[in-house]
């Protein structure tokens, strides 16, 4: 199942991926997206578990796009999300979405914890046969 597919014909989203975290990685994208140019080095800026407040002050770069960092909870068991908004005047394992403009954050939200909780599960039962 192409998970980026079904996240994206929400019309909540006009890009996605899949990263990891070790080694810093680019899994899958939407080809036609913004988010298919993320470096390595973005990728591991994003997941780093040092100095995150300094994400709050300077913000954070996502395949060239200069992004604010609103809520932090990427860490927090549960949770794991973030909340970055563009401020320019357009549109384990970790899932990074960017929503249409004029979509609300709660929706989005929303949907993205599902996605991550079914790539978790996917994974998890990939690994269960190893």
């Amino acid at each position: 199942i192409d998970c980026i597919s079904l996240f994206l014909q929400t019309e909540m989203c006009c890009d996605a991926a899949i990263i990891t975290n070790s080694p810093p990685w680019l899994l899958a994208s939407y080809p036609e997206g913004n988010f298919s140019q993320l470096t390595r080095e973005e990728i591991e800026i994003l997941l780093t578990k040092e100095d995150r407040e300094k994400l709050f002050l300077q913000g954070i770069i996502l395949a060239g796009t200069k992004c604010l960092l609103i809520r932090d909870n990427l860490y927090t068991e549960g949770n794991n999300t973030m909340d970055l908004r563009t401020k320019v005047q357009i549109e384990s394992v970790y899932l990074v979405v960017m929503g249409q403009k004029g979509t609300e954050g709660g929706p989005l939200n929303l949907k993205a914890f599902e996605m991550a909780g079914y790539i978790r599960e996917a994974i998890f039962q990939h690994m269960a046969r190893f």
